[in-house]
């Protein structure tokens, strides 16, 4: 009875250690330059290899040149090995993907990439929905919020040909970019797995085992920052047409990597998740046309940013649908 007692406790210990020392194997191999391809391999690859070339690079991202690794001090969360690593004065971690005996990512994440500690804390979560709950409440009663949601709307209405031109093009993009993907279903696959890097480099896969409360405010919360303001609102401060740009690209990429092709049966499931979040960014693109064509009109600048922030505050309340959805969709049918 000792015995097995003994040994119930020795197995996980020795599976751990026996994780660990496989990752710091592969962290060694991938800082010498062994694992990644170089970016000028993968871009004057021929066409057959160019997708293989390209998903190696998504799961193993080159090491920063000068990056000083501590093999010695490694960290286990599930399924990741962390190292403490660091590029002259910026301090990260270089994480191990393992999948049972397999290696399956290798990257470097500075310290200020990472989501927030507070975000994965289940209070965030509740808090997260109370202020959904109370914003919601809000736009059901006289208020400002509920005031600038009817002039947001009577702002799609005055303009409603360019809102049409705005959904028709940046929709066709991504329709575009998803009827491609059946033809080329390998360099699809290798766009998909360079998004799940960009996602997995963040830490947005932690939040998944957190509850969808916690899920929910994490996705918001990264939706908003990265994706409704920093690559929606302040290019779209410059009369519109960098937004434009920017979004004409992402739609094309976004729908060859979560084409149907790849996604299957699950993207009828992702289907709301799409239109949301897309819509979000169609509407901050529009906002940036109304303060070009505001502005090229004579009605000046600060008319046509008013018209920017109202379809900014509008993509805002889309993203909050998207997140609560998407949060339930990953919970419970995916």
């Amino acid at each position: 009875m000792r015995l097995l007692a003994f040994l119930l406790v020795l197995f996980p210990w020795a599976m751990a250690s026996s994780s660990v020392e496989l990752a710091r194997q592969a962290a060694e191999v991938w800082l010498a330059g062994k694992l990644s391809p170089r970016l000028e391999e993968v871009l004057r690859a021929s066409p057959e290899e160019a997708p293989r070339l390209l998903e190696r690079y998504a799961l193993f991202p080159p090491p920063p040149k000068g990056l000083s690794l501590n093999l010695d001090s490694p960290r286990v969360e599930g399924n990741r090995v962390l190292f403490p690593a660091a590029v002259g004065e910026q301090v990260g971690e270089v994480v191990v993907v393992l999948e049972g005996r397999e290696v399956k990512r290798v990257y470097f994440r500075p310290e200020g990439l990472a989501l927030p500690g507070y975000l994965l804390n289940p209070a965030s979560g509740w808090g997260f929905l109370l202020l959904s709950l109370f914003f919601g409440f809000l736009l059901l009663q006289p208020s400002p919020f509920r005031a600038w949601l009817l002039e947001a709307f009577s702002l799609l209405r005055a303009y409603r040909g360019l809102y049409l031109f705005t959904n028709l093009l940046l929709y066709g993009l991504f329709a575009l970019g998803a009827f491609l993907a059946y033809g080329m279903p390998e360099m699809a696959r290798a766009l998909q797995a360079l998004f799940g890097g960009a996602l997995e480099a963040i830490g947005l896969e932690e939040a998944v085992g957190k509850g969808i409360l916690v899920l929910a405010g994490v996705i918001f919360q990264w939706n908003f920052t990265q994706g409704l303001f920093l690559t929606g609102l302040l290019p779209a401060l410059f009369f519109g047409v960098p937004a434009l740009l920017l979004n004409a690209l992402r739609y094309f990429v976004f729908g060859f990597a979560l084409s149907p092709a790849l996604l299957g049966q699950a993207f009828l499931a992702h289907l709301p998740t799409l239109l949301l979040e897309l819509q979000a960014y169609i509407l901050v693109t529009f906002g940036g046309l109304v303060l070009l064509a505001k502005t090229a009109g004579g009605e000046g600048y600060r008319k046509g940013l008013r018209g920017l922030l109202l379809a900014f505050y509008l993509g805002a309340l889309f993203l909050l649908l998207a997140a609560w959805y998407e949060a339930w969709e990953v919970s419970f049918l995916l």
